[in-house]
């Protein structure tokens, strides 16, 4: 246990890092500023989006395609031309995705509503 002179030196420097007004109820609406700045950030087109999963593999920018399996995690990666020799470039990227992710499911329950990977798409 540190001495009193210690622990009241360590108090000081703690409550010197409290923040100046205190932060946002649950219910509370996020500042505009917020919401600019996320619309701003380069980041936010990185992702594909609702409609990025039904481009065309033609349409499609990136070139490493990545889709991600929301019940196994398992991630599987194909680059853009081998998506299109195999699959065409007019197919969807959505179905490419659960394709892909078909092919190499490991989740067999033997129910048809169960079996399979769930695609979050990247």
């Amino acid at each position: 246990m540190p001495p009193l002179k210690q622990m009241e030196k360590m108090a000081a420097v703690v409550g010197g890092n409290v923040p100046p007004k205190p932060g946002l109820a649950p219910e509370e609406d996020l500042p505009p500023e917020y919401w600019q700045a996320l619309l701003e950030d380069p980041r936010a087109d990185a992702r594909l989006g609702p409609l990025g999963r039904a481009m065309r593999l033609s349409q499609m920018s990136q070139h490493i395609l990545r889709v991600e399996c929301r019940r196994c995690s398992r991630t599987v990666e194909i680059q853009k031309v081998d998506a299109i020799r195999l699959y065409g470039s007019e197919a969807l990227w959505r179905d490419v995705g659960q394709r892909l992710l078909d092919n190499t499911c490991t989740q067999r329950t033997g129910r048809h509503e169960e079996d399979g990977c769930w695609p979050a798409f990247e």
